[in-house]
């Protein structure tokens, strides 16, 4: 009589947090497909579980040890990586272990190999990994035809408001020629729009001096500005298969940056730039050990919109960081007011366990903090429905995200998923999911475009001639 093959192995996956954290996510599940394991959508089926946590602020540490404690009700055998497993130095302590000390093991972010190590040690592979097949792209956590595609971990800033750098060290850039391979097979595998992120993209190479590195047999820097040009490539073949936007998120506002618009001018990579700048006020930036100023900035934002007209700037800022002044919070607002911005988050101060702003004096109270939240999101709302207002009547190239009976949900290029807008076609049922289509807007809000098509496109390069210009001035 013939015995049955042994069960497979399965391992269930929660993931939270960040893009970057979810990138480190998919490199997980990516290796455990590698090595032959399963991955399980409950936690009923699975043989363990492994939970990627977040441990910035304090709402994502109690939604992490929440995540852990229902793992551990629910399967009782849990690996616990990311974030809050690096935060055993502060004043927390081992915040996972103490709460919750039967976890099989606690890891930090990017730790692929101690996450393996820690399966391996109460889940044997089940598999040769050099006999097992997985997708060239991996596993991806993302739709299929968008992805991130992190660059470096870690950040040298110091900003004090912050505590990543103590979670995730210090900058460590990949070598170009690795990113640029995983960029290839992601076109290949059908991926539209490649979203680069770290935590610091501006700063790319800088560890290792910008050295020169290899991709298809030709040199290229370690650098933001020869990675960028060399992704665009990707969306040079207009009307072919393999072809995808580049996007830009995380780039510090670096002077450097400004070599970056020109290739968006000439439709290389998608006209979008993320750009945290915190603040306006020049005291409250040098309190948050942020570079620039106000006036910097500003100068920087016209420069960059004399080069590329149809550039999208997102933006995130502090409302109530520690000693903020009701003046310095209106200098914040007057920032706003002139620079325009096409999508901008704010944040009320939060006190993050670690982080050296707390020890700072004149705490802002939080209702105050709440306040001017408040405040600065409704001046944002009024601008951002007058910029959106400004495209009306114009045609735009969009990636189809969705597509229902009623029409489908795209988005154009000044439009990153889950945190801008979208725009609804209102007309594109019969659209499909992952391909480019030209639009006519016929209606906005403070967010969101309406828009019935124009034609279909089989290549995501946004135009370039007079007809299809979006410019927002």
């Amino acid at each position: 009589m013939k015995s049955n093959p042994p069960a497979e192995s399965r391992v269930g996956f929660v993931s939270l947090g960040c893009p970057k954290a979810l990138v480190d996510s998919e490199r997980i599940l990516t290796q455990l497909r590698a090595e032959g394991y399963a991955i399980s959508p409950s936690y009923q089926d699975a043989d363990l579980v492994v939970v990627n946590t977040c441990g910035f602020i304090d709402s994502a540490v109690e939604e992490s040890l929440d995540a852990v404690g229902e793992a551990l009700r629910e399967n009782g055998r849990v690996i616990v990586t990311g974030c809050l497993g690096a935060r055993k130095g502060d004043e927390r302590g081992d915040v996972i272990r103490r709460m919750h000390p039967s976890v099989l093991a606690v890891t930090g972010p990017g730790a692929l190999q101690q996450v393996m190590d820690a399966v391996h040690a109460h889940l044997p592979r089940p598999h040769d990994p050099f006999a097992d097949l997985v997708p060239p792209q991996g596993i991806r956590l993302t739709p299929r035809h968008y992805a991130y595609l992190k660059i470096s971990e870690g950040c040298n800033h110091r900003c004090t408001f912050c505590i990543i750098p103590s979670m995730r060290g210090r900058l460590v850039s990949r070598p170009v020629g690795e990113v640029m391979r995983e960029a290839e097979a992601l076109v290949k595998a059908g991926v539209r729009e490649l979203m680069v992120i770290s935590q610091d993209t501006g700063a790319y190479g800088a560890d290792l001096r910008y050295r020169t590195g290899f991709w298809g047999g030709r040199p290229l820097k370690t650098r933001l500005r020869e990675l960028a040009g060399a992704l665009g490539e990707f969306g040079r073949s207009a009307g072919e298969r393999d072809s995808a936007w580049v996007r830009l998120h995380y780039v510090y506002p670096y002077a450097h940056v400004d070599e970056i618009v020109p290739l968006m001018a000439e439709g290389l990579i998608l006209p979008y730039l993320d750009v945290p700048f915190q603040h306006a006020n020049a005291r409250i930036l040098r309190l948050m050990k942020r570079p620039a100023g106000g006036e910097d900035n500003l100068a920087r934002i016209r420069a960059w919109r004399a080069v590329c007209p149809d550039i999208a700037l997102r933006s995130t800022f502090i409302a109530g960081f520690p000693g903020e002044t009701e003046a310095e919070f209106r200098e914040l607002l007057d920032f706003i007011e002139e620079a325009e911005l096409d999508r901008v988050g704010c944040f009320a101060y939060s006190p993050v366990r670690g982080a050296a702003a707390n020890a700072l004096p004149n705490a802002v109270p939080q209702q105050l903090r709440e306040e001017r939240r408040a405040r600065l999101m409704q001046l944002q709302q009024r601008i951002s429905a007058q910029r959106l207002r400004r495209r009306l009547g114009r045609t735009l190239r969009v990636l189809v995200d969705q597509v229902g009976a009623d029409g489908a949900v795209a988005r154009s290029a000044a439009d990153a998923p889950e945190i801008d807008g979208v725009v609804y076609i209102t007309d594109g049922a019969h659209l499909k999911v992952g391909e480019f289509a030209d639009v006519k807007v016929v209606r906005s809000d403070a967010h969101d475009l309406w828009a019935r098509c124009a034609a279909l496109r089989g290549a995501g390069r946004p135009k370039r001639d007079g007809t299809e210009r979006m410019t927002l001035r």
